[in-house]
């Protein structure tokens, strides 16, 4: 930790020296340069996506994806529990099981992978992530409710011969990223990305006996292949990963060896262990560049063994997912469609406390997807597939996207569409095994866990304009979304803190997103972005009507960053600094808990400030320091009955802010091109 900050003190330093440094460079070197957004929203497509682009990416910490969306206002960033460390990402006020989850239009976090999935994902190795609000697209599968994240890997053909990132932070926190790429003939290339990262120390920063972030270590292999032959028509994908990842949390004086399941000391442990493969193979017809057809395959084994204090919870996901697309015109390019079919088999081994709760999950199913564009002001996707699934049985999924330009530099979109998904109820909620809490599931004629399966209708409008302010781009966006669910498996917190209730949706449930965005380049390189967005979630509970636990009615987001201009051999400074403000959230009931071990009925507002310098000195060779949780918030209380972790009242899962506090970090980047 000593060098980590004699580290930043160096480099701040260089800083302050280097100011004339900078205006000399500037005098003897002019250069034109485009300002590329780290995010895009474009007026001419249909669906309401954003794209992150790489430079987007390098302004924050994004170690991993679950960490990429820290300076991107469409997706909400919370902390799972006050033990683990785990980022849960939102998206319209709802967790990521309704987001489908892609990487290279593959799903990859569900199932077994979707309480620590995002944090498999390697930040460097993210080209870009598209970001779709609404009802996804048919031919990716019918789980999408409240949205689409998918995520592009760096392409072999277009890598660099060799990457490096390092990366250390005060809270003991030490990561290396090692990118190796080379052309084996003019159309193969092939990369190897090599990512390790550790914690080696136990922080305690509130003084409540527990470990405030876990100690673990992850070691991530990843190799990929890619073939591409415009004579022919033909390319390829071939991507081969292996990760294994372990946490240790609980107690500070907890030991594994000698207080595994006794109560000694409460502690925890989480081992995965994961190997992926997946193949994508495409051909161009070649005397019709608008017709295609591609062929998806994909094989993933997940397997988790875990515990926490005297829980224990064990998961086995094998899964296949094979996908066939056909791409074509009517008549002309205005009228183009897709059709395929799609297959996949999951083939879970699940023991919750040893109840074996096993099962295989397929599907089949057959999709078509009309669009229509005419290039100019209006355009629609319209979208259907019929699946047969063995527990879900036969159902029909609709999706509509609606685009129009009413005049020039705006946009009027429209979408709607149903989701269905069958939830991971264990594995969705696995932050609720820290706690005294005993699970029951109230239904037991549904086909999943008892339950039947989630169904919610998704309806979306949006309007973006892009325009001049004092002679600087600016643009703002309205978007307002809402979320029906006819049947969801409800995670009841609200009737008593030592139980967690699952059951199906007897009222209503709904989910009200409403989000105003304005972005505004002050000046040249000084850019603003700021958003408010207003969630009113409501279910309806046996005990009552309440707002979803946990999740702020109001937020508000800004980022502004700024860079100099790049001068002789491509020196340059950037800076990034971001808000995030939160409303009030309703807690879990706990009022039956002695007073010691009680919250109030809603938490209180709160704001938190991140930060980044980088120092560019060459095209090859970049610092960067930063921090987060600059003005060092913390939750008061963040583990309830933590004097008694084996007593009634324990519960880690009660957590609406930072529990570490204040966090500094540097890192380089080198590159050989």
């Amino acid at each position: 930790m000593k060098k980590i900050l004699l580290f930043l003190t160096l480099l701040f330093s260089t800083v302050m020296l280097s100011q004339e440094d900078i205006k000399m460079d500037t005098l003897r070197t002019v250069k034109v340069e485009a300002n590329k957004k780290g995010l895009k929203k474009s007026i001419s497509g249909t669906a309401n996506t954003t794209l992150v682009t790489s430079k987007e990416l390098l302004k924050a910490a994004c170690c991993n994806l679950a960490e990429s969306f820290e300076t991107n206002p469409s997706i909400d960033v919370n902390f799972s529990d006050a033990l683990t460390g785990t980022k849960q990402i939102r998206m319209l006020g709802l967790t990521s099981p309704y987001i489908m989850i892609t990487e290279e239009n593959i799903p990859s976090v569900r199932g077994a992978s979707q309480a620590y999935g995002l944090s498999f994902t390697p930040g460097t190795w993210v080209e870009s992530i598209q970001i779709t609000k609404g009802a996804g697209s048919v031919v990716n599968g019918f789980e999408s409710i409240s949205g689409q994240i998918n995520t592009e890997l760096i392409k072999p053909l277009k890598d660099i011969p060799f990457f490096l990132n390092a990366y250390g932070s005060t809270d003991s926190r030490f990561e290396v990223n090692t990118h190796f790429n080379r052309s084996v003939s003019d159309h193969w290339a092939t990369s190897l990305f090599v990512h390790g990262n550790t914690r080696v120390s136990k922080n305690d920063m509130n003084d409540d006996g527990f470990m405030d972030n876990p100690l673990g270590k992850q070691i991530n292999v990843a190799n990929r292949w890619q073939y591409s032959n415009p004579e022919t028509g033909w390319v390829s994908f071939l991507n081969l990963r292996y990760m294994n990842d372990n946490k240790q949390t609980g107690e500070l004086d907890s030991d594994p060896d000698r207080d595994r399941f006794t109560t000694n000391y409460w502690g925890s442990e989480i081992s995965t262990e994961r190997i992926d493969f997946s193949s994508k193979l495409g051909y161009v017809f070649k005397d019709m560049p608008y017709q295609s057809i591609g062929f998806q395959n994909a094989f993933s084994n997940h397997n988790q063994q875990s515990y926490f204090g005297l829980n224990q919870y064990d998961i086995k996901q094998q899964s296949y997912y094979s996908n066939l697309i056909f791409n074509s015109i009517i008549d002309n390019t205005k009228n183009k469609f897709a059709t395929g079919l799609n297959f996949t088999y999951d083939k879970y081994s699940e023991f919750v406390n040893l109840t074996d709760v096993s099962r295989i999950d397929n599907s089949v199913g057959a999709f078509f997807e009309y669009t229509y564009d005419d290039n100019e002001k209006f355009s629609y996707i319209l979208g259907g597939r019929l699946d047969y699934h063995n527990r879900l049985g036969a159902f029909f999924t609709p999706r509509l996207h609606v685009k129009y330009n009413p005049w020039e530099k705006s946009v009027f979109r429209f979408s709607a569409g149903r989701g269905k998904r069958a939830a991971n109820i264990f594995a969705e909620n696995q932050n609720l095994f820290a706690s005294s809490r005993t699970f029951s599931v109230l239904n037991t004629n549904g086909e999943v866990y008892g339950l039947d399966p989630e169904i919610a209708w998704n309806y979306g409008i949006s309007f973006t304009q892009n325009f001049k302010l004092f002679g600087m781009n600016a643009d703002t966006t309205v978007d307002f979304y809402r979320t029906d669910f006819q049947n969801q498996a409800v995670v009841d917190v609200m009737n008593s803190p030592q139980t967690v209730l699952f059951y199906n949706l007897d009222g209503k449930s709904y989910a009200n997103s409403l989000q105003l965005d304005f972005n505004l380049e002050i000046i040249k390189h000084l850019n603003l972005r700021t958003a408010y967005k207003y969630f009113d979630i409501s279910t309806d509970y046996i005990s009552g009507s309440y707002q979803r636990p946990l999740q702020a009615k109001h937020r508000f987001f800004a980022n502004m960053e700024y860079a100099t201009h790049i001068v002789e051999k491509g020196r340059q400074w950037k800076f990034d600094y971001t808000v995030n403000w939160l409303g009030k959230q309703q807690l879990p009931y706990t009022a039956s808990n002695p007073t010691q071990d009680q919250l109030p009925e809603f938490s209180p507002s709160f704001a938190v400030m991140n930060a980044q310098i980088t120092r560019t000195y060459s095209s090859t060779f970049e610092m960067y320091v930063g921090g987060e949780n600059i003005g060092n918030y913390r939750q008061d209380k963040a583990i309830l009955g933590a004097d008694n972790p084996f007593g009634p009242n324990f519960d880690t899962s009660i957590v609406y802010a930072p529990v570490f506090g204040q966090m500094y970090y540097a890192g380089l980047r080198f590159k050989i091109k």
